[in-house]
């Protein structure tokens, strides 16, 4: 399992949009890095042993002073050592808040890659409200998927609210599906959430499991 960084670089270098951060080692360079991105920003645990963060404490967010920002780093060191004594933290510019979708792939026994997409939140947690396709996925089929989930009105834009960039989201769910097709060595590859806007989507989270 790769660290979030190490996922982000991959999907990164694969065109996909994440947000800018930092792998650090220490509260100053914690600090430092903070300072550079601007303010605020979020600090996580950094291990491939540790998938579930926010759920064990180790997820700070939307911190606005260096100083904050080398307190929870010390916080999610003390804590997340305790799982993982080779634990380190990232330090990433705080994603605008969007519309939370999840975009995943997996390396299936009988048909290879598949692409996942699906609101996220309660949509994906409650009423598995998701499309799968068989790699490889082009544009048409990509918006197709996005068309399919029963909770698409909500990012066409419902009750006088906004829709998102569908266009966007479906050039992820066509990368995410080129990644899978040219790295055979990735098995699952989860985006969890991508935020989605009027202008753009990002990768705010990702994990990235690779054949050993």
């Amino acid at each position: 399992m790769l660290d979030e960084k190490a996922s982000k670089d991959l999907l990164s270098r694969c065109g996909i949009p994440v947000n800018e951060g930092f792998a650090v080692r220490d509260a100053g360079e914690a600090a430092d890095k903070s300072r550079h991105i601007g303010f605020p920003v979020a600090v996580k645990v950094l291990s491939p042993k540790i998938v579930h963060k926010s759920d064990l404490g180790l997820v700070e967010l939307n911190i606005c002073s260096p100083d904050h920002v080398s307190d929870a780093y010390e916080r999610i060191i003390r804590k997340a050592r305790k799982i993982d004594p080779d634990a380190s933290a990232v330090v990433e510019a705080m994603a605008p808040q969007g519309t939370e979708i999840i975009i995943g792939a997996k390396r299936d026994l009988q048909f290879g890659p598949t692409v996942l997409f699906g609101l996220g939140g309660i949509f994906v947690e409650v009423f598995k409200d998701v499309a799968i396709r068989v790699a490889p996925v082009d544009k048409p089929m990509a918006l197709g998927m996005i068309d399919e989930v029963k909770g698409s009105a909500i990012l066409k834009g419902f009750r006088g609210k906004k829709g998102v960039d569908l266009n966007a989201l479906a050039d992820i769910i066509v990368k995410t599906s080129r990644l899978m097709m040219d790295n055979e060595n990735v098995l699952e590859l989860d985006m969890n959430p991508v935020m989605a806007y009027e202008k753009g989507a990002m990768a705010v989270d990702a994990r990235v499991l690779m054949k050993d």
